[in-house]
C-alpha cells in the first residue's frame, strides 16, 4: 500500500465503557486524547518489536481514520464529510510503562507501535455496521462494534478539532473495546475491523 503520512496520530482512550473498567478508571467525562508519533507506523506483515524497557506489551486492536480535508472547529453534523478512509489500527501499549509513567507517550510511542492496515474510501464502508475483532495466534481477544463507543466518531472529530487542527492524512484512532492482553515474541496479532479489512502482524523481541 502508498505509505501513511500523517503530520499526527491522535488516539482516544478509555472510549468503551468495559474497557474502562477494565483499566481500573470511570468513564472520561469527555474524549481523553493522546498521541503517537508517526514513527510508529507499521505495515501489515511487518514485525511488531517488543523493546527491551518493557516487561508488558499489549495488543488494542481499533478503528482508525484518516482526515481527508483540513478540520479545524469541525460540527459534529459535519464531521463525516472530512473523513476520507477508514482502516484496521492496533495501538500497541507497553501496559507497564503506562502505569509508571504520568504520560503515556513512551508507553505509546516506540517504532512498530502503530501497525495499520489498508485504507478504504469512507463512501464504501457500512457505517453503521463498523465494529472491531482482534485475534492472538488465531483466538478472539477483543470484539466490539462502534455503536459501543462512549464518544462516536463525530463527537470525536468535533473534540479534536476545536483542540487542534486535523490536516488531511492525520489518523484518529477511535479507542479500543475491553479484551486487552499481553503479547508474546513468536505471536501473530491480528485487527480486523468489519467491512474494511485487517491488519496482521508477528511480535518478535527486541533483544534478539
Amino acid at each position: 500500500m502508498a505509505p501513511l503520512n500523517p503530520t499526527k496520530i491522535i488516539c482516544v482512550g478509555k472510549n468503551y465503557a468495559k474497557h474502562a473498567a477494565e483499566m481500573g478508571g470511570e468513564v472520561p467525562a469527555e474524549p481523553l486524547i493522546f498521541m503517537k508519533p508517526p514513527s510508529a507506523l507499521l505495515d501489515s506483515g511487518a514485525s511488531i518489536v517488543m523493546p527491551s524497557q518493557s516487561e508488558r506489551v499489549d495488543y488494542e486492536g481499533e478503528i482508525g481514520i484518516i482526515i481527508g480535508r483540513r478540520a479545524t472547529k469541525v460540527s459534529q453534523a459535519d464531521a463525516w464529510s472530512y473523513v476520507e478512509s477508514i482502516l484496521p489500527l492496533n495501538d500497541v501499549t507497553a501496559r507497564d510503562l503506562q502505569a509508571k509513567d504520568n504520560q503515556w507517550t513512551r508507553a505509546k510511542g516506540f517504532d512498530s507501535f502503530c501497525p495499520v492496515g489498508t485504507p478504504v474510501p469512507v463512501a464504501d464502508v457500512d457505517l453503521d455496521a463498523l465494529g472491531v475483532t482482534t485475534r492472538v495466534n488465531g483466538e478472539v481477544r477483543q470484539e466490539g462494534d462502534a455503536s459501543d463507543m462512549v464518544f462516536d466518531i463525530p463527537t470525536i472529530i468535533e473534540y479534536i478539532s476545536n483542540v487542534m487542527t486535523l490536516e488531511p492524512g492525520d489518523l484518529i484512532a477511535t479507542g479500543t473495546p475491553e479484551g486487552i492482553g499481553p503479547l508474546q515474541a513468536g505471536d501473530v496479532v491480528e485487527v480486523e475491523v468489519r467491512g474494511v479489512g485487517k491488519v496482521s502482524n508477528p511480535v518478535v523481541s527486541g533483544t534478539a
